[in-house]
């Protein structure tokens, strides 16, 4: 083999090495936006970003975003959660009495559960493939607007803290 095809098949297996083996960005959480409703439902939608792999194992049903957003909020709301809507990117859930609530005859109380995306990544690391991606869970930005309009806005935060919302009665 002469050295010119030599230095060209070596160069090949150096690249397809360096693809297979680099770490590749995964799962990055872009925004997540939470609606509390008069009820203290809550309605929840989550966009994110794949990378190729993970869009390749969403393909062939080995990870379902979705899913592990449902059980995630499950856990932490301890409510049940109805997943509303997928896409590529985002995904949204409904989910029943999210937040608490106490009523007085002045006002009512809305308190959120607090919500971290810290475990997320201790869970991924149990995973086969986790050597192969490098995620972000944390959301770039974090939205929570109570029924009266008023909005509480995180950026960048891995956790969310419990929130507590009075919005005053008229009557």
């Amino acid at each position: 083999m002469n050295p010119r095809k030599q230095l060209k098949m070596l160069l090949c297996f150096m690249v397809c090495a360096c693809v297979f083996a680099a770490p590749v960005s995964g799962f990055t959480a872009d925004s997540l936006d939470i609606a509390v409703l008069e009820n203290g439902d809550g309605e929840v939608t989550f966009t994110y970003r794949l990378s190729w792999f993970e869009h390749i194992a969403v393909f062939f049903n080995i990870a379902d975003p979705a899913d592990e957003l449902k059980y995630a909020l499950e856990g932490y709301s301890h409510r049940r959660v109805d997943v509303s809507e997928v896409s590529a990117g985002s995904a949204s859930f409904y989910v029943q009495g999210f937040a608490t609530l106490e009523e007085s005859d002045t006002a009512i109380w809305y308190a959120t559960p607090p919500l971290s995306f810290r475990n997320a990544e201790t869970m991924l690391n149990e995973c086969w493939f986790a050597p192969l991606v490098t995620p972000d869970f944390s959301p770039a930005t974090t939205r929570i607007v109570f029924p009266d309009g008023y909005e509480e806005r995180l950026v960048g935060a891995p956790e969310v803290p419990r929130l507590v919302h009075i919005i005053a009665q008229h009557g």
